[in-house]
């Protein structure tokens, strides 16, 4: 059966908005930025619970807790001015291969990022005449990880120069850019523009787009995120990843 551009835009559409509701956020890491209303603390808790998406989604959201638990569920008063002291009692964290060495670098460097870089927003903008975010996160790797640091940490940062996906930072990305009146994604940062995200693409959301014939590659890679990209944009050039609503309920709600 081959299905139109047409209906499969009508069908995406539909699905996006079922899907992009506030009961989407009771079972989505995206709850833990919600608990906050300081914007440094929603892009904080954002990047951390974005950093550790991976696996069991209810192992993500209960240790994605836990870390603001440890930064006393502060956590841009914990990053801004956590004692050398306190930092040391950060030693029983744990997520797969995300652990106390890696939390702890990542709590020096985004204090690093807040006063030296103007933040998180200001580090991640595309430069004048990008169409995507393609090397504004390889940037973002860059000044991440300027400052001393074991080797191992790396791994928990993607790079799209390097053909990562970067599902991770695609997703909280979308959380911290795109805009609209559903209620969950956050919309903060007014200098970013919803048409250069790219969907987050993972196992669940390229099996979808396989399976709809939008999505041809079978590595879950860079090339298969500007593909995505490609279609997506065709059928809604300032919002395309709004669609990643529907692929990934597709994909994980209806075992599509």
């Amino acid at each position: 059966m081959v299905i139109s551009d047409k209906d499969l835009k009508d069908f995406l559409n539909e699905k996006a908005e079922f899907y992009n509701r506030k009961n989407f956020i009771q079972s989505d890491p995206i709850q833990i930025p919600h608990q906050y209303q300081k914007k440094e603390d929603i892009e904080i808790a954002g990047f951390l619970s974005a950093t550790i998406a991976w696996g069991n989604r209810t192992m993500i959201i209960r240790n994605s807790k836990r870390m603001m638990e440890i930064m006393d569920n502060s956590p841009f008063d914990f990053i801004m001015n956590h004692s050398k002291k306190e930092l040391e009692t950060v030693t029983n964290f744990v997520h797969r291969t995300f652990n106390s060495t890696d939390f702890n670098y990542f709590i020096t460097s985004l204090q690093n990022i807040y006063l030296h870089h103007k933040g998180l927003e200001n580090i991640l903008k595309p430069a004048v005449g990008e169409i995507n975010y393609k090397h504004s996160i390889a940037n973002f790797k860059n000044i991440f990880f300027e400052l001393s640091h074991e080797v191992r940490t790396e791994k928990h940062v993607s790079n799209p120069l390097k053909n990562s996906a970067a599902k991770r930072i695609n997703m909280f990305l979308r959380w911290m850019v795109r805009t609209d009146n559903k209620g969950v994604d956050f919309g903060l940062w007014k200098t970013h523009s919803p048409s250069f995200l790219s969907c987050p693409l993972d196992v669940h959301s390229g099996n979808v787009a396989r399976k709809l014939g939008i999505l041809s590659r079978k590595q879950n890679d860079w090339k298969a995120v500007i593909e995505l990209d490609s279609k997506l944009r065709q059928f809604d050039e300032n919002d395309p990843v709004k669609y990643d609503f529907a692929l990934f309920g597709l994909g994980v709600f209806e075992k599509f």
